[in-house]
């Protein structure tokens, strides 16, 4: 079986794989939560909030996918299991049932706040032991800053 050596010495590697799956844990879960809120929001916004929770999925689809190809390709095996995801989370959980669109964007909100925290200190862990993975999580951190601030508008 082939496996992919690590263009990086073992601690650099560590580091930033440790940042790279911890970010990824948080893409999944964010895109699985802005689905559930996708699909439970009523309210006067529905549209809306339902269009731009659309984005806030597709922005997570993409980012795990660069976040996880980025791991393989230092050598580290993402892991976006369901079961790791779940054991791992820290993200805040919604409520299950229908979610009126105020309460959602204040949720998304406080999720994207959540997020945007957790890859500020990956960020800061690639910063000497991968700049190219640095690199990467400074423009999805971006993204989601940009995402926080439009969410947070409609709150």
């Amino acid at each position: 079986m082939a496996t992919v050596t690590s263009p990086l010495p073992d601690k650099a590697k560590k580091a930033a794989g440790e940042a790279l799956q911890g970010a990824l844990i948080d893409l999944i879960d964010l895109g699985l939560l802005a689905k559930q809120a996708h699909w439970n929001l009523t309210g006067r916004n529905f549209k809306v909030v339902h269009e731009h929770l659309d984005e806030i999925v597709t922005l997570a689809r993409q980012a795990q996918d660069d976040v996880a190809e980025r791991a393989v390709t230092i050598g580290v095996n993402p892991d976006g299991r369901s079961r790791t995801v779940a054991d791992r989370t820290e993200l805040d959980q919604l409520e299950a049932g229908y979610l009126a669109d105020d309460k959602v964007a204040a949720a998304i909100t406080g999720l994207l706040a959540q997020i945007i925290a957790r890859f500020r200190g990956h960020i800061a862990a690639t910063e000497e032991a991968d700049p190219v993975s640095q690199d990467l999580l400074i423009g999805v951190t971006a993204e989601l800053e940009k995402q926080h601030w439009m969410f947070q508008a409609q709150s």
